[in-house]
Parts: C-alpha cells; sequence; structure tokens
C-alpha cells in the first residue's frame, strides 16, 4: 500500500523565531494522532531549514526546500544546492511550484535537471503539476499533464519513478476561493495514473504516489481523500499555522485507516 502523505510548504513565511513556535506547537498536536502508516513535511524558507529541522527532531515530521539547482556548486547568485539542502537537514524538495513557473520563467526541461539532482543526492522531489485556466478552458488539461509529467522523469529508470512525489496542484485552483471539485480531481489524477502506467507499467504506476495541492482546506480535505488515486494533501495557507496543519495532519491519518481497513 502506498503510503499517504500530509505536506505543507511555508513560501515566504515564518522566520526562525516562528518556525520554532510552530514545530512546538505542531509536535504538541500531532502527539496524540496515530501517524506511523504516513509520511509528513513542512518546507520552510532557507533561512529557516536548519532551525525548523532542529526543532522538528524526533518527530514524524520531515523538512524539505521550496526549491534547488540543478548544479552542485557554482557561479549561481541567490541559489542553492541539493548538498546545502541535505546539509540543513533536508529530506524533500519542492519543484515546479507554479509561482516559480509563473514569476521566475522555469520550464520543465530545468525542472527535470533539478529532479535528476535530487534523486542524485538523496533528497525526495516533490514535483508539482498543473494546468493553467486557459488550458483547462481549451481542454487540454491531461495533455499539459502528460507532457509535463513525461519531462519531469525523463532519463530516470522506471524503478526509480515511485520515489517522486508527484503533486498535482491545478494552477487556477491555487490560492482561489475553492479548491476543484473532487469529480474534477479524480479525473485528474485517474489520468495522471494511466500516464504513469502506459509509460513505465502497471507495477511502477501503482506504487507511484499522487497528492493533491490546490486551495485545500480541512473542510474539503476528506472528501479529497477518499478518492482512491488521491495519495495525500499538499497544503499552501491553510497550514501556515500549526493548528491548521494539524488537523490536516489529522484528516491523512484518519484516511490511511480508512484506506487500510
Amino acid at each position: 500500500m502506498r503510503r499517504l502523505v500530509a505536506g505543507t510548504g511555508w513560501k515566504m513565511n515564518n522566520g526562525i523565531a516562528d518556525s520554532i513556535r510552530y514545530a512546538e506547537e505542531l509536535k504538541a498536536r500531532i502527539a496524540p494522532l496515530d501517524t506511523s502508516a504516513i509520511d509528513i513535511y513542512v518546507l520552510p524558507p532557507f533561512t529557516s531549514l536548519a532551525t525548523a529541522a532542529q526543532a522538528f527532531a524526533g518527530s514524524p515530521v520531515a523538512v524539505g526546500g521550496q526549491n534547488m539547482h540543478w548544479e552542485d556548486a557554482g557561479s549561481w547568485t541567490g541559489e542553492i544546492s541539493a548538498s546545502m539542502l541535505l546539509e540543513a537537514g533536508c529530506r524533500y524538495v519542492e519543484l515546479a511550484h507554479s509561482e516559480r513557473l509563473q514569476h521566475f520563467g522555469e520550464t520543465y526541461e530545468l525542472v527535470r535537471r533539478k529532479v535528476d539532482k535530487a534523486m542524485d543526492a538523496g533528497l525526495i522531489p516533490v514535483v508539482c503539476l498543473g494546468e493553467t485556466a486557459q488550458e483547462k478552458a481549451e481542454g487540454r488539461s491531461d495533455q499539459v499533464l502528460a507532457d509535463q509529467v513525461l519531462t519531469s522523469i525523463d532519463g530516470q529508470p522506471d524503478e526509480r519513478i515511485p520515489e517522486i512525489i508527484l503533486a498535482y496542484e491545478p494552477r487556477w485552483a491555487i490560492g482561489a476561493a475553492e479548491a476543484a471539485s473532487p469529480d474534477y480531481v479524480e479525473e485528474r489524477h485517474r489520468a495522471l495514473r494511466a500516464i504513469l502506467k502506459k509509460h513505465c507499467g502497471e507495477e511502477i504506476a501503482g506504487r507511484t504516489r499522487i497528492i493533491y495541492g490546490g486551495s485545500v482546506t480541512p473542510e474539503n480535505g476528506r472528501a479529497i481523500l477518499d478518492i482512491e488515486d488521491v495519495n495525500g494533501l499538499f497544503v499552501g495557507r491553510a497550514a501556515w499555522r500549526p493548528e491548521g496543519f494539524a488537523r490536516i495532519v489529522e484528516l491523512v491519518a484518519d484516511a490511511a485507516r480508512r484506506k487500510q481497513a
């Protein structure tokens, strides 16, 4: 069975002091929960990574970076390498978030290079995938997702694909008032699973985790988690406060128990 995932990205929030406070409160809130069947991560800003990793040490919560470069070192002003993330205590790295694509001109060809470097370094890539409102309106959602995922994993041996977490985040739903409907999420996750099955085989597709993000809240999270091909939640602003993320962790842990039953 695929382990479910509860993740959150803090974006440009929570400096060092706030990270410590967040970690202490989150640990206290999730301590009574049975989280043994799920994976939990938070993605602090770079300046808070080492502090957050220390604050979460010994807990079920891992930390990760919100981005990284595809080279080990060099003249890349303002960038951070996989080895630097590891040194700060990271286990995960988020790649291809829509804000990186929209505001910083990143492409999935560059994302592929980052995936390669992350995998070689031993980090778990969380690769974001999603269509724009225009692509959705044109009926191209599944083709866009196919292009994104196949470009991201190009060159990876099939047996390593399940080490990557795919995060479906429809770009038109991020930060919106409502998430995509459960029916829409189900269709896109089924399409992503079919893409993997076609190109990597049924066994690899079955082991790969596909999580959902995009205006997820504690109120709509359970319905999304009940979808067979949804393997967890990747939450933004609803988890910027520890009580919000604790509720998401609880929902994911409950879903793991239901799916194991």
